[in-house]
């Protein structure tokens, strides 16, 4: 079975940065479109960043200007850099791939 991972999480202080990197086995996840989501606690999981099989980006108005996705597909993977961190982007950060079952997530604490 398919499984993503994420990993790069960790804790920075606010105006800080840090690179999320989502992984997967097989040739297909370079041919498909990949989602980062993150939820925070007592709230939703919401769309932050999306990257299409041919490098096509979109961004939540909240993150836009501050955080990058790109993908490297001879390595298999997207990587989502998050600059200019606020307290308000603590959450879990998972990556998603439409079809496939979601990752375990890695925590991003933005805290000074």
């Amino acid at each position: 079975q398919v499984q993503l991972v994420e990993s790069g999480g960790g804790l920075v202080q606010p105006g800080g940065s840090l690179r999320l990197s989502c992984t997967a086995s097989g040739s297909l996840f370079r041919i498909k479109a990949v989602g980062y989501y993150r939820q925070a606690p007592g709230k939703q999981r919401e769309s932050v960043a999306a990257i299409t099989s041919g490098g096509n980006t979109n961004y939540a108005d909240s993150v836009k200007g501050r955080f990058t996705i790109s993908r490297d597909n001879a390595k298999n993977t997207v990587n989502l850099q998050m600059n200019s961190l606020k307290p308000e982007d603590t959450a879990v950060y998972y990556c998603k791939v439409e079809g496939w079952p979601w990752g375990q997530g890695t925590q991003v604490t933005v805290s000074s």
